[in-house]
């Protein structure tokens, strides 16, 4: 079942080496969007104002310090990086860059930024905005994906060593409140990232990576208005104070009510833009968001709940399509009683994934003791894991001393409020409880908090899930480097450390693949840090009158593409 995901990550991952569309002849020429306009005006009746539901509260609107989808999806609207995505493949499209030069030793690019792109409130975009933004994101101390750049950007490591040794910490090895980071001026010395001129930008990486393309499309590498956020670092990102550069801009953001959209009239591809209005939904209870869909309240809702899965498809608008993303549990290997690697590796054991995807999530997901989807540009096929063995689970317990679960102290399992991760939870509880004799609770939060809790390792067992952000396995395993910024386990293991940096450099696919499946397989077959679950599948509800959405296996849909086309 795991090939269920290769043709679909081989057509539609965003890679730079995917060919043009067979009418192209140049790949920077703008011919390739006719196909995504309407037919005739016959959009222009029809009112253009789209509602989805996000899923929950962002926890920010800085693309510098995003980490989650929710945040993504706005990302998407409100900025944009030197490279953009594809509406349908996915593949790279000029963004703010209208074309690029590489090197032949696929370590140098050389960006053109267009002349007429303009933040939203008119000052033009620039070759130095992005080198700040960057700069910004590197010495962000809660940039946790900042890693995207100092692992391959020239001089990005030797960087972040001079900026770790500014910073003075207190006891507890925080930052004090008057640490100073490392310069801008050491940044430009450092980093491979030259202002040629104030349209012109280059950058060199430290290899060559096929998929930086894919990796400028990411909201860690997008710009953002260097005097709107020094003037007021806390609040740029309210609407009062929002500059931003994508095809729309920030209009209202009502904390747990919704998020408004406007069309951003500096934009420089303004004219293409159709929706007059975008409103984001934070709703986490999917019946209701269900019911909204049904009562013509919403226009997109981006899952279905468990319980109405069969009426949902009954209806001609449900889709569902493979997603290059997995779920799965992270233990705190810092808990006393979560250390000892057989006690994880039995908790994984005693969990039947089988039943999880057939009676409980019941959208075709894909039960995996793996963690990473197969993706067949990389040649990466996952290793198998351990399926379901609850006599080697008890066994297993009794070794680490908790026969029958006998002193073992009681589990908490943590995942954000949403009805279906209660349901998972509830399963995977009761699996424990009868398999190892263990006591089990559940606790659920909002996001924000959620992902605070994780992040300070306040958890004993914690639901996760990841989507990848560019079509390559680094995307997923890179997660649990030691010290990771999205590793929240506690865990480090030397050897994983090693292969992940061997596989960064290594340019012959093969030996490459062998790299990342050594390394997945000390996660999932050896040391146990997280509980994979299953492999997702991308299912919601969409109106059909809206268009210029395409199914994909990022769940990724700019909005500048979408409009609305009468009924029929």
């Amino acid at each position: 079942m795991r090939r269920l995901l290769l043709l679909a990550a081989l057509l539609a991952c965003a890679l730079p080496w995917i060919p043009a569309r067979a009418d192209e002849t140049d790949p920077f020429s703008t011919e390739w969007k006719a196909e995504f306009e309407p037919e005739d005006d016959a959009w222009k009746s029809v009112k253009q104002e789209l509602i989805f539901n996000n899923g929950s509260e962002p926890e920010t609107l800085d693309p510098a310090i995003m980490t989650g989808v929710t945040e993504h999806n706005l990302a998407l609207a409100l900025f944009e990086g030197l490279c953009s995505h594809d509406p349908e493949t996915l593949e790279p499209r000029p963004g703010v860059a209208e074309r690029w030069d590489v090197s032949d030793d696929g370590k140098v690019y050389v960006f053109k930024l267009r002349s007429n792109a303009k933040w939203s409130n008119g000052d033009p975009v620039t070759a130095e905005d992005f080198r700040w933004s960057w700069y910004r994101v590197m010495t962000h101390g809660d940039a946790d994906y900042s890693y995207l750049m100092f692992d391959y950007l020239a001089g990005g490591k030797e960087f972040m060593a001079a900026h770790i040794a500014s910073m003075a910490k207190d006891r507890d090895g925080d930052e004090k409140p008057d640490s100073v980071p490392a310069s801008y001026e050491a940044f430009q010395k450092l980093v491979g990232v030259r202002v040629i001129d104030e349209h012109r930008l280059e950058v060199r990486l430290q290899n060559p990576t096929a998929y930086f393309l894919d990796l400028a499309t990411f909201e860690t590498y997008m710009p953002v208005h260097r005097k709107t956020v020094e003037s007021n670092e806390k609040r740029w990102t309210q609407p009062e104070t929002f500059v931003g550069n994508g095809p729309f801009t920030l209009k209202e953001w009502s904390p747990r009510k919704q998020i408004v959209m406007v069309p951003n009239d500096q934009y420089w591809d303004r004219g293409f833009v159709k929706l007059s209005k975008i409103t984001a939904l934070p709703l986490d209870d999917l019946d209701v968001v269900y019911n909204k869909f049904v009562n013509s309240e919403v226009h997109w809702i981006k899952t279905v709940p468990t319980a109405k899965l069969d009426d949902a498809k009954k209806r001609a608008e449900y889709f569902v399509a493979e997603y290059l993303g997995s779920y799965f549990y992270r233990f705190n290997t810092t808990k006393e009683h979560l250390k000892d690697k057989r006690v994880r590796k039995a908790l994984s054991l005693a969990v039947n994934r089988k039943t999880i995807t057939s009676d409980v999530t019941k959208a075709g997901q894909i039960p995996a003791p793996w963690f990473c989807p197969a993706i067949a540009q990389a040649q990466y096929e996952p290793p198998k894991g351990f399926s379901y063995d609850p006599d080697a689970a008890r066994k297993l317990m009794a070794e680490a001393g908790f026969p029958g679960g006998k002193g073992f102290p009681k589990l908490t399992v943590f995942y954000n409020k949403s009805e279906d991760h209660k349901k998972v939870a509830e399963a995977i509880a009761q699996m424990w409880r009868e398999t190892l004799g263990i006591k089990v609770s559940l606790q659920n939060s909002e996001w924000k908090v959620y992902l605070k809790t994780v992040e300070l390792l306040d958890y004993d067992v914690a639901r996760a899930g990841w989507i990848g952000d560019y079509g390559d396995p680094m995307t997923f395993l890179d997660m649990w480097v030691t010290g990771g910024g999205n590793n929240n386990t506690g865990w480090s293991n030397p050897r994983y450390d090693e292969l992940i940096k061997k596989a960064q450099s290594e340019q012959d696919l093969v030996k490459r693949a062998k790299l990342l499946q050594d390394a997945e397989r000390i996660v999932v077959e050896d040391e146990f840090p997280i509980l994979p679950i299953y492999i997702y599948v991308n299912q919601g509800m969409k109106v059909e009158e809206l268009q210029g959405w395409f199914e994909n296996v990022r769940d990724l849909h700019p909005f500048q593409y979408m409009y609305f086309e009468p009924s029929e």
